[in-house]
């Protein structure tokens, strides 16, 4: 198992259809405020929150987090990552870096954890996390990105030989929501930022294509539901629904 991981949120406020959303107020609280210390009770390693702006920089520090500014210009989350890295741990310590969207307020510290723990075997490069589409629409929905997974006997894990925003596989049985959390070995993220945007990558509009193009190995751990992720006014308010304090 790697010994020294460490956990990477990268935050911008250039939101297309939510402006500012990482301090978008959720009871008190800036929304990257939620995210890291759900990352924090995942229990993995330290966390830092890769920031594109001093703002989110400062209110991740008045919530008693670390963060790290970076280069407002980065095309790509796990570019954000890398240069964030470079910053905090030049030497090289950290063996592991989990990448977790900045928009999950709602994440379950759990699955986390089972991104995290795919990396207890060698052959992988990359971790990440699928559930089950269980919504009628999404299925065709090219908005819900489907992993085409070889499913090991036991259906909880499996090796990623695809994504799509296509309807996939073709036939009868349960389709997979992706999920963008990863957990990369530092080996495995150097080479991916160094490689160039790959074709299937450009058509589909999916990063982590180009991991698979270049022959790399990812791996994918079966969850039960996907978390909320907050990219509209709606989604703000249903996740403030959903972390209103008890009434108890």
């Amino acid at each position: 198992m790697p010994a020294s991981p460490v956990v990477l949120i990268p935050a911008r406020m250039a939101s297309t259809r939510l402006p500012g959303k990482p301090l978008a107020d959720i009871h008190g609280a800036p929304m990257i405020a939620h995210v890291w210390r759900r990352a924090m009770d995942a229990g993995i390693g330290p966390v830092y929150v890769a920031a594109s702006e001093p703002a989110v920089v400062a209110a991740v520090e008045a919530a008693g987090g670390k963060a790290v500014l970076t280069d407002p210009d980065h095309p790509s989350g796990s570019d954000r990552i890398w240069e964030a890295l470079g910053r905090i741990d030049p030497g090289g310590a950290f063996d592991v870096i989990v990448n977790v969207q900045g928009d999950l307020p709602t994440l379950d510290p759990a699955i986390v954890t089972a991104a995290f723990d795919l990396l207890a075997d060698p052959s992988v490069d990359i971790g990440t996390l699928a559930a089950p589409i269980r919504i009628e629409e999404e299925r065709t929905a090219s908005q819900v990105v489907k992993p085409v997974v070889a499913w090991n006997d036991d259906g909880a894990v499996g090796r990623a030989l695809y994504f799509t925003r296509a309807t996939a596989p073709w036939g009868e049985g349960e389709l997979f929501h992706h999920i963008g959390l990863y957990a990369y070995r530092r080996s495995a993220l150097e080479r991916f930022v160094a490689l160039p945007p790959s074709p299937l990558e450009q058509r589909e509009k999916l990063e982590q294509l180009r991991a698979l193009e270049a022959g790399m190995r990812i791996a994918v751990a079966r969850v039960d539901t996907v978390p909320l992720g907050v990219d509209t006014p709606a989604d703000l308010e249903r996740a403030r629904r959903i972390l209103a304090p008890s009434s108890e």
